[in-house]
């Protein structure tokens, strides 16, 4: 599960202690509520099926889908399923190969979802093993379904632009430097990221 509220708080309050434009963004916007995902393949399958559509077109393509695969999200249905049955779900032959992919390293026993890699970075190198999944949502999904504190996208724009408010940056840092400016508050970057996006649509920042 993902990053607890307590434990959000906690971070937090850490990096205000050390950062007076945390410090001052957190009196401001106060403290964001979790965000927490299932921990499981059927998360990732999610992000796949919504990757650049609506919310309401990715929840009316999850339902048709899910009666496809049933609420287990079994890989074995999934796998067996034609193009034709997936594509009446809405999912385009490039979503399916995405799809197929995840359910095959599941399938094969190359992917557990319940015993990923401690490390961050060797568990984003696994995840990232699945067609069409990037660095990005191989963060996300270790941040809101598995909780990991100190995970830090820095490649997402909304997280650029809430840290360009945060510390009141003359224009929003690139990646690089995304990366560089949070390099000081390990082991807490799981707390930033999700404080940039509470930030980032704050109009009094």
């Amino acid at each position: 599960m993902g990053i607890s509220a307590e434990a959000l708080r906690a971070g937090l309050d850490a990096l205000a202690a050390r950062e007076a434009g945390m410090a001052r963004a957190l009196e401001i916007a106060g403290y964001p509520e979790p965000r927490i995902r299932e921990r499981g393949h059927a998360t990732l399958l999610r992000t796949i099926v919504g990757q650049q559509v609506s919310v309401a077109a990715a929840a009316s393509m999850w339902a048709k889908f899910e009666g496809v695969a049933g609420e287990a999200m079994d890989p074995a249905p999934i796998l067996a399923a034609d193009f034709d049955t997936l594509r009446a779900c809405g999912l385009s032959r490039q979503k399916q190969g995405y799809i197929r992919s995840l359910c095959e390293l599941v399938e094969a026993g190359e992917l557990d979802f319940h015993a990923l890699p401690a490390d961050d970075e060797e568990a984003i190198a696994l995840l990232t093993r699945i067609k069409g999944v990037g660095r990005w949502s191989a963060e996300i999904y270790l941040l809101f379904a598995e909780g990991r504190g100190d995970i830090w996208p820095a490649g997402d724009l909304a997280v650029q632009a809430g840290l360009h408010k945060i510390l009141g940056l003359p224009e929003r840092p690139s990646e690089k430097r995304t990366r560089e400016l949070a390099e000081g508050w390990r082991p807490h970057r799981g707390a930033a990221a999700i404080f940039t996006w509470h930030c980032y649509n704050n109009a009094a920042l």
